[in-house]
């Protein structure tokens, strides 16, 4: 059953806890003799956040083919620039919204700053879209290629069969959507042990390339700027491949209630991991190009196995290990980060309700998180994931301008909020208007697919006045609701937040 929406917590330029808001544990997480609040708890230290941000960015794009920046670039010595300038944008980005997530300390990232500066239609397109299209498409992507790299090692002198791929692809989306399940701390765990394995694999290529380059190995630098001419219609697309690849810097935002400390680890969790994740990525492009032209990269279909065959003989066999690792921790801080988005939308009244129920016993939002599974499988065996991602690109840094907006906004309009930690105001303007303006580009170059993604995200009007704002549902419908809720309920030994049990 879908519950009516709370209302917004800005009020008088302050923020307040809403009746529904940020229900955590006591001080030192004692409660009462004979009592047992089930509430998520507040389990995310800085080690833990700057494994979400660095282990959900770190996927496969830098390992196999950041050829669609050189390819929409023209030239190595630009591509580099490009890498450089998302890395700076995505930072930019970062600390406005550790603005807004220590200003709204109210987990759910994007969806939460839309829904008190702008109000609950676009957030509920926003939460709308990405539930039943782009997360299941994002993870159906990622999962993939962590099948196809997991395999690759035992289909050495042929081609893994698709079937193969799809099953293996299965099994890891069931496991990480059971461990989200079962614990928030050994999801937290098995994340930072994954972002060791992300990094140690960057510096398998990075290390290799710095030595490359102090053997003279520079001829592809050359003239680093000749090359194919820049278009227009080329530059929007590099910077959304750059910054897709960057993508994973807000996922901390949709823990915020989760977050020790939050006023200072939020702030620190991004800036070294955006510091971190900026200078790798830069440093193994660079890497790349001591080994290989940039004819050859855009050939290659997977540049890190093309790299370390040429220069690190045997042991090359090991990189589509580290890059199946790599995936996997995307998939598992997409799924931990993502699952809170919706159970605070169904705590705010625009997704069933059963989504905000928490397990009595391991305190983890088990609906929000298995909810992806069934949509994620049908992406998986269905049609072309890369189309739909494509369709959508432009709905997510849509929406992403629009929250940082909002800070802007609420600098006007609320002046007197507390805000421990605050940026220039050029900061949040220079993103916001960088994210407007490649969308606004995307519908000059490539109006047909990103008509197709605006056509898809305006579904998600009818769906508010259908779902949310329509409560004359006939009785029937309400029934059945309240049914399925209460079986579900059982089946997962799951309650509201904060009820109360002695088990």
């Amino acid at each position: 059953m879908v519950r009516k929406p709370a209302a917004s917590t800005i009020s008088n330029g302050g923020y307040l806890q809403g009746s529904v808001n940020a229900r955590l544990s006591s001080p030192g997480g004692k409660e009462p003799p004979g009592q047992e609040k089930v509430v998520l708890k507040r389990k995310i230290s800085l080690l833990r956040g700057v494994s979400i941000i660095i282990g959900t960015i770190i996927g496969a794009g830098i390992f196999i083919s950041p050829k669609g920046v050189l390819q929409n670039t023209g030239s190595v010595g630009l591509s580099l620039v490009v890498w450089t300038v998302c890395g700076v944008l995505s930072l930019f980005g970062a600390l406005s919204y550790a603005e807004l997530g220590t200003t709204i300390r109210k987990s759910g990232g994007h969806y939460t700053y839309i829904l008190e500066v702008f109000g609950p239609l676009p957030a509920f397109v926003r939460v709308w879209v990405e539930l039943l299209i782009i997360r299941p498409a994002a993870t159906a992507v990622i999962s993939l290629a962590f099948g196809r790299y997991l395999l690759e090692p035992f289909f050495i002198q042929c081609e893994i069969p698709e079937l193969a791929v799809k099953l293996i692809t299965a099994v890891g989306i069931t496991m990480v959507m059971v461990l989200n399940s079962m614990s928030v701390s050994w999801s937290a765990r098995i994340q930072i042990f994954l972002t060791f394995c992300k990094l140690t694999a960057i510096l398998i290529i990075i290390v290799p390339g710095v030595m490359q380059l102090i053997k003279g190995q520079t001829q592809h630098f050359k003239d680093a700027f000749s090359g194919r001419d820049a278009s227009i219609m080329g530059l929007p697309l590099a910077f959304y491949y750059g910054m897709y690849a960057y993508a994973g810097w807000f996922y901390l935002n949709f823990v915020t209630e989760e977050v020790e400390n939050p006023e200072k680890t939020i702030p620190l969790a991004i800036c070294i991991s955006m510091a971190v994740v900026t200078v790798g990525y830069v440093l193994t492009n660079v890497a790349y190009f001591t080994t290989i032209s940039a004819q050859e990269l855009l050939l290659s279909k997977a540049v890190a196995v093309t790299f370390s065959e040429r220069l690190l003989g045997n042991f090359s066999v090991a990189v589509p290990v580290f890059v199946a690792l790599s995936c996997f921790g995307s998939m598992n801080g997409g799924v931990f980060a993502v699952s809170r988005l919706f159970y605070v939308a169904s705590r705010e009244g625009h997704l069933p309700e059963i989504l905000s129920m928490i397990h009595i016993r391991k305190h983890t939002p088990v609906p929000a998180v298995i909810v992806l599974h069934p949509l994620t499988m049908i992406m998986l065996f269905s049609g072309d994931l890369y189309s739909l991602l494509n369709f959508l690109s432009f709905a997510r840094w849509l929406f992403i301008g629009l929250a940082v907006a909002g800070l802007i906004y609420l600098r006007y309009k609320h002046p007197d909020m507390h805000r421990p930690f605050k940026v220039p105001l050029f900061i949040p303007a220079l993103f916001s208007f960088t994210c407007l303006f490649m969308v606004a580009l995307s519908l000059y170059s490539d109006p047909f697919s990103t008509g197709i993604g605006f056509t898809i995200t305006l579904t998600g009007v009818p769906a508010y006045y259908l779902f949310i704002i329509w409560d004359k549902k006939p009785r029937w419908f309400r029934r059945m609701s309240d049914i399925t809720t209460r079986t579900l309920q059982i089946i997962l030994e799951v309650v509201p937040e904060e009820d109360c049990h002695k088990l």
